[in-house]
């Protein structure tokens, strides 16, 4: 990857004419563990707890010890702040405190990171230490970069305590960042512990704590020159720039590659929202499809339940919950294993089912007396649903290619009492459409989708798509819409739905049916919807970004009678 300096001049050096093993000339010299461990730049005893020894410091894995060299940048001055204990014998009264690095703080939270990674000290016990031990903070710091920094005030220590737990936290993903970065993968791996350390943070800064980038290149940069050497803080800059470059100026490929690893989504689906929707509203939707998943539990109001029944149950089990702008659904964001143990879905009194799945069966508005096919109804949420709403009054076949998930449907009908109102079909739509003279009142094709609005709840979905999919799947989408509108009685109506949000699976559909068939007409929404959820165009459509569920897609087409 360009800008990125080889690896030979960045790491572990080897024996060479042009590249003398010893680099004190151009490094802070560091102790070498008796141990073979094979890393350099940072010594292994300093992250013990045995005291420090003065005047003395090491060469890296070929050379032999030697005194380190005076540089420029580092002088002997007074220490600002407490002095530093002296009893131990040969401890020097004036160390030499480096007054290169500004941001001190870096240079103890890089520290700290170590004795985590290499001596396997605790995050917590060293944080909890931090206010009561300067003397021993300081002196690790001496002793594993070869100088001192001036004592942390009270906010320095907290926002280390901030950066030490966060790097931690957050190492496995900082990694894969950095990685990605480097010119190739050999030279993540060969990189020195202290020269991890410093990137790590310099991510971390940039992207989970919003530290200025300009601030947080330069403090991380400063320390590696002089904890390491110039070329250690050329690589630094290097990285963190590729970071900035990517994250905020890049053109569309770029962001989008770095943001898809930042935000873990396929590169695919960044750049389509980003063209679609902003890159505001893509980072939204990312950050949304990250989080915890909500859930909403509808009430079954065909067993003369209602929602103050379903209200009072949560309440007793103690789980938090929010009312919806449906009349039969309730929001909980946790809880959910407690509404199962407590058989409150087992006994038929709620299903899990989000309200934007509920809203379609709105847009649908079964009445008492219809009949109503639902052509892609397994696992039958909307099928249950719509059933409840018929009053006992009506009759609803629900069609399904999938057998299985068909059994799993009628079960359901079981539990929910609605088993005398549905009956299933097991068919290809398709096949059936041309086989049958029935005619419907209502047909829902809920059509199979990318499911681009339900990936908080559906991870595994963004890694089984592929943009290539989504031409299969409108392809199919028009056949089921041409094979659904044959069901529709005269003056009937046809509601096309999806979980997506790609407007291509969406409104595109509709566009070019209502092209293919004239005798469809397109009804707006309104009355049937809250105006929220209304499009410009008369469709239903919810956001996850904006209504706080799972996005979703409806039209509403009726019939002429002729």
């Amino acid at each position: 990857m360009e800008g990125v300096a080889p690896a030979v001049s960045l790491f572990r050096p080897r024996p060479s004419a042009r590249f003398p093993v010893l680099l004190a000339a151009d490094s802070v010299a560091a102790r070498r563990s008796p141990s073979a461990d094979g890393w350099s730049g940072v010594s292994m005893r300093s992250l013990e707890t045995s005291p420090p020894r003065a005047g003395r410091s090491a060469v890296r894995k070929h050379g032999s010890t030697e005194s380190a060299p005076r540089r420029s940048g580092i002088t002997r001055v007074p220490r600002l702040g407490p002095a530093v204990s002296t009893k131990r014998a040969g401890r020097r009264k004036d160390p030499l405190i480096n007054l290169e690095v500004s941001r001190h703080r870096a240079a103890v939270a890089a520290v700290r990171l170590l004795r985590i990674e290499k001596g396997k000290a605790f995050v917590d016990l060293l944080n909890e230490k931090a206010n009561d031990s300067g003397d021993n903070e300081m002196g690790y710091v001496e002793r594993t970069l070869g100088f001192s920094t001036r004592y942390l005030e009270d906010w320095d220590i907290r926002l280390v305590t901030v950066i030490v737990a966060g790097t931690v936290r957050w190492k496995r993903y900082l990694d894969y960042l950095i990685m990605s970065l480097c010119s190739e993968e050999k030279v993540f791996r060969e990189m020195e512990p202290l020269l991890l350390q410093i990137l790590r943070i310099g991510f971390f800064e940039i992207l989970k704590l919003d530290v200025p980038a300009y601030a947080a290149v330069d403090e991380n940069v400063r320390l590696a020159k002089v904890a390491l050497r110039p070329g250690a803080g050329n690589m630094v800059n290097a990285i963190l720039r590729k970071l900035l470059l990517l994250k905020i100026e890049g053109d569309d490929r770029a962001q989008a590659r770095a943001l898809s690893i930042i935000y873990s989504h396929p590169v695919w689906m960044v750049r389509r929202w980003i063209r679609l929707h902003g890159k505001d509203e893509a980072l939204r939707l990312m950050n949304w499809n990250n989080s915890d998943p909500r859930f909403s539990l509808r009430v079954n109001t065909s067993k003369g339940y209602t929602r103050a029944d379903l209200v009072k149950q949560l309440e007793s089990l103690q789980v938090h919950h929010e009312e919806s702008v449906m009349d039969e659904f309730v929001r909980i964001q946790e809880g959910m294993q407690a509404v199962l143990q407590a058989g409150l879905l087992k006994d038929g009194m709620c299903a899990v089912q989000d309200e934007s799945a509920g809203l379609v069966v709105s847009v649908v508005d079964p009445q008492p007396g219809d009949t109503i096919i639902d052509c892609c109804a397994a696992p039958g949420g909307k099928t249950l649903f719509m059933a409840s709403r018929l009053s006992r009054q009506g009759k609803i076949r629900a069609l399904d290619v999938n057998k299985g998930r068909l059994r799993i449907l009628m079960d359901a009908a079981k539990q929910h009492s609605l088993d005398d109102m549905i009956t299933d079909i097991h068919a290809d739509l398709r096949l059936y459409a041309k086989e049958t003279t029935a005619k419907y009142d209502k047909v829902l094709l809920d059509a199979p989708c990318s499911g681009l609005g339900v990936l908080s709840k559906r991870a595994d979905l963004r890694w089984n798509r592929q943009f290539e999919d989504l031409e299969e799947l409108m392809c199919l989408q028009d056949e089921l819409l041409d094979s659904a509108s044959t069901l529709v009685k005269p003056g009937g109506i046809l509601i096309y739905s999806t979980c997506s949000i790609d407007p291509e699976e969406n409104e595109n559909r509709i566009t070019t049916f209502v092209q293919r068939h004239p005798e469809f007409t397109i009804q707006n929404v309104c009355g049937y919807v809250p105006t929220e959820f209304l499009t410009d165009e008369g469709f239903y459509s919810s956001t996850p970004t904006k209504h706080s569920m799972d996005g979703a897609f409806a039209a509403r087409l009726v019939r002429s009678m002729h």
